[in-house]
């Protein structure tokens, strides 16, 4: 593997890793810190792709599954206690949920970024990055909490999720974990549109800088 995908690499695992810590801490009521750590993993499959190539892009989202599923494997051998019950840090289904969605989410991402890479410098980042977080969002809270998906993990009680409240306190009535995918992607879909202006300055500076050497 290339040296040049190295920071690549390294930042993917750090916002893996991060992403995986600070989804256990609440803001306010229907995100987590993670919400706003976690988009800036498109940022870099979108920067690799642009700077060095789809092949390039897919090495470093394998680096991220991976981080992401070592994160998971020690998160169900971590055992907590509240409210009189032990119950792991992570669950089975949440594990599913992360890994199935990261890895799909990005190699979609890496895929509509490299089909549109010939156009203006925004549609590739911007499209990729709004397909991708879509699917991320649906798959992962969908597969962790809906409750038809309950046979994943029987004995996980995820009836808290599934609690029939106003959507995002103010709408129709839905599932609570529909509340918390929604206003996850909306998170996602404004650092969308952010992130463009660092991906802008980075692709410039990278690109211009190889062109003198």
């Amino acid at each position: 593997m290339k040296r040049a995908y190295l920071p690549g690499i390294l930042a993917m695992a750090a916002i893996v890793l991060a992403s995986n810590i600070l989804v256990q801490f609440l803001l306010g009521d229907w995100l987590t810190w993670g919400a706003f750590t976690y988009p800036i993993a498109f940022l870099v499959t979108d920067l690799m792709n642009r700077i060095y190539g789809a092949a390039a892009a897919r090495k470093v989202v394998l680096a991220g599954f991976v981080t992401g599923v070592i994160c998971s494997l020690i998160g169900t051998q971590i055992m907590l206690q509240g409210d009189g019950y032990t119950y792991p840090a992570v669950t089975l289904r949440i594990a599913l949920g992360s890994g199935l969605a990261f890895l799909t989410a990005q190699l979609m991402d890496v895929a509509i970024f490299d089909r549109l890479r010939g156009g203006a410098w925004w549609r590739a980042p911007l499209a990729s990055t709004l397909v991708g977080s879509a699917l991320d969002t649906s798959l992962f809270f969908s597969i962790a909490f809906a409750a038809s998906l309950s046979w994943l993990e029987p004995g996980n009680d995820t009836s808290w999720a599934t609690e029939a409240l106003p959507l995002l306190g103010a709408g129709p009535t839905a599932p609570l974990w529909v509340s918390l995918a929604l206003a996850d992607w909306l998170v996602k879909l404004g650092l969308a549109l952010v992130a463009l202006i660092p991906f802008r300055m980075i692709v410039s500076k990278v690109m211009g800088s190889a062109r003198m050497v």
